[in-house]
């Protein structure tokens, strides 16, 4: 099993001390958390797209490429990118790019988006995002393959034989795509044969499973062999403790901080109280052993082979968040790697076909 640790880069008062960041400043814990979980041997690292608030997330790109000159190893994912409100030719530029600073060590999820606010900056409508999403895709990725390409496009102007510069490095990226509650992206997914990304955040697990289990049948119908199917999922929550009693009591003011944001904001929590939270979400709180228990859970129902983390403290304090991370690397991410197998492709740079990718230098 690989695991990412990934941020939306929300920003919003604390949930426990109300304080509200600097926006420089939280940029800058972007980059430490990202330089920290290289440190403590994550696989990969991802930045979310979000154009309303509380995100600043809106340039994930811009946030990668910083990420990729301080880092050398570690995979760069965005989560996800939005290419629903995205013109599929500017956002290959920007990947394309990315790919090579980063040493071919990029990564897509893509996902329609969501969200009121973002959908009416880009004059994006309900009813056509689902087809933005499939033509951005279908455009992005024979960018990625072809190096002239024609399309008549409806949601962008038409392409007649263009040629898109920079050639990316790998030949070609990995796209997942993102879902949560639709089986729109399931179904383009499992088309194309590409691996999925459950959201897996706001609900317990049975809406996620049965996606996940469309997915599967999808793919079989496309003719895409079972063996090479991969899954990620996400968490609600992370704080790993060394006993249950500790793992409850601290974070209970993060999870009281978040309900009563949900309260103030007239929204019904799913999950009212904390024990209710820890045993039904995704979150992961608790001992080095509760915590490989629930994945495992997940695991028999979804089969998932990445699991992704908040790589924001999300109230907790500094050290407890870097106390978190270290005994999940230490305690909890050694067993499920044995236990759970990685998905079906490599994990690494991926040289292309005429060019070694090599790792940027790491600046501390």
């Amino acid at each position: 099993m690989r695991f990412l640790a990934i941020t939306l880069i929300v920003h919003a008062p604390d949930p426990v001390t109300g304080v509200v960041k600097p926006t420089g400043a939280r940029f800058r814990e972007v980059l430490d958390n990202a330089l920290l979980a290289e440190e403590l041997g994550f696989d990969g690292f991802g930045v979310g797209e979000r154009h309303e608030r509380p995100f600043i997330s809106s340039s994930p790109p811009v946030v990668l490429s910083h990420i990729a000159a301080l880092t050398s190893r570690i995979r760069l994912f965005t989560a996800v990118t939005t290419l629903s409100l995205l013109d599929p030719v500017r956002a290959f530029e920007d990947y394309a790019t990315l790919d090579h600073l980063s040493g071919g060590r990029l990564e897509l999820i893509i996902g329609k988006g969501n969200g009121t606010a973002q959908r009416d900056l880009f004059h994006v409508t309900p009813e056509d995002q689902w087809d933005r999403n499939a033509e951005g895709y279908e455009v992005f990725r024979r960018l990625w393959r072809e190096e002239r390409v024609t399309a008549d496009t409806r949601f962008r102007p038409p392409l007649k034989d263009a040629e898109v510069w920079p050639r990316p490095l790998q030949q070609p990226i990995r796209v997942w795509h993102g879902s949560a509650t639709s089986k729109e992206s399931v179904d383009l997914a499992a088309r194309y044969g590409d691996p999925l990304f459950s959201a897996n955040v706001t609900h317990p697990i049975e809406p996620y499973a049965e996606l996940i289990r469309h997915y599967r049948e999808r793919w079989e119908h496309h003719g895409h062999d079972p063996a090479d199917i991969a899954v990620g999922a996400g968490t609600a929550g992370l704080y790993v403790a060394r006993t249950s009693q500790e793992a409850l009591s601290g974070y209970r003011p993060v999870f009281e901080g978040h309900l009563a944001f949900q309260k103030r904001l007239g929204l019904e929590p799913v999950f009212p109280t904390l024990e209710d939270f820890v045993a039904r979400s995704s979150a992961l709180v608790g001992s080095p052993q509760q915590v490989i228990d629930k994945v495992h859970r997940y695991h028999e129902e979804f089969g998932h082979t990445v699991l992704h983390i908040h790589a924001d403290a999300s109230g907790l304090s500094g050290d407890r968040h870097r106390d978190s991370l270290e005994l999940f690397q230490s305690g909890v991410a050694p067993v499920l790697r044995r236990d759970i197998p990685d998905p079906p492709f490599p994990w690494g740079p991926a040289p292309s076909s005429s060019e070694p990718a090599r790792p940027s230098p790491a600046h501390r």
